[in-house]
């Protein structure tokens, strides 16, 4: 019985890392989206680089939330 609760706990541990794999997802797409609206207009490419942080940083809060969630599956008693 021991081990089929360690495989619930690695499993769970495995599908909350997807929520990494979805971040990193959304922080190429800000990216890109601002690099694609930055060649379009360059000139108010410089006005945009405080959004294009924040966006990043919320994407990627959601892909450390998701770690800290599988950290506590693997090592919480």
């Amino acid at each position: 019985m021991e081990n089929l609760g360690q495989l619930g706990q690695y499993l769970g541990a495995g599908l909350a890392c997807v929520g990494m794999a979805g971040a990193a997802i959304g922080v190429g797409n800000v990216a890109g989206n601002y690099l694609s609206g930055a060649l379009r207009n360059p000139s108010a490419a410089a006005s945009q680089t405080a959004m294009l942080f924040i966006g990043m940083a919320f994407a990627e809060a959601l892909g450390i939330f998701s770690f800290l969630v599988a950290l506590l599956l693997l090592f919480a008693v």
